[in-house]
């Protein structure tokens, strides 16, 4: 179950002995990117369950051939957005714990002088009705989710219907964030301890997208 955190009241961590064992892995500098890459995965289907606890659900008749069952399917699938490019790590396995999701994708990246968020692409299907999962492994400044956030609101999309799903975030994020959209809910593995000089998460895991596509 995830635990809330009185400090930020749209935070939701995700408290399992599983998730604390996968992240001491993901975090050590030793780990190779073949392994970060999955590490990166299995975590996403935990924290992508919690995150999408509450999805609506239609009612549907099933035939087992013992006897016809009720139960559900979910009423409308969601929508996928990820953050290039470190949020591709994250879609994929979220794709496959929701085959029926639609994808959509954000490009934006920061820039290492000002710490800002630059734009560079964006691509997003009708996301009429759907809840939309964003999903990236790090929240660190939050300039880039709020900028995504941002483009999903122009796009229709009000805050109360995004979840962000991140692996590791920073306090300065989730307090930039709530400040900006309160109403997005996260989901997350871990709260961190602050942001270095240069904009890092500390103790953090370094450049997810570089770890995870071996660009270091």
């Amino acid at each position: 179950m995830p635990s809330a955190t009185p400090r930020f009241a749209n935070l939701r961590i995700v408290d399992h002995p599983l998730v604390t064992d996968k992240l001491a892995v993901l975090r050590s500098k030793t780990t190779p990117p073949v392994l970060f890459r999955r590490l990166v995965h299995e975590l996403t289907w935990l924290v992508g369950v919690e995150a999408t606890r509450d999805l609506t659900l239609r009612p549907v008749r099933v035939d087992t051939g013992l006897a016809i069952f009720e139960t559900g399917r979910l009423a409308v699938p969601p929508a996928i957005v990820s953050i290039l490019r470190a949020g591709l790590g994250m879609a994929g396995p979220l794709q496959e714990l929701i085959p029926d999701a639609v994808q959509g994708h954000v490009g934006l990246y920061r820039d290492e002088e000002t710490l800002k968020p630059v734009h560079y692409y964006r691509n997003l299907p009708d996301l009429s009705g759907r809840t939309v999962l964003l999903v990236d492994p790090m929240l660190a400044t939050a300039g880039s989710s709020n900028d995504a956030i941002d483009m999903l609101n122009e796009a229709g999309v009000a805050d109360a219907d995004i979840r962000l799903l991140v692996m590791i975030a920073a306090p300065e994020g989730m307090t930039a964030l709530a400040a900006r959209h309160p109403g997005v809910a996260v989901t997350e593995a871990a709260l961190d301890d602050h942001l270095d000089e240069k904009g890092y998460i500390v103790p953090g895991l370094g450049d997810a997208g570089d770890r995870y596509f071996g660009t270091l």
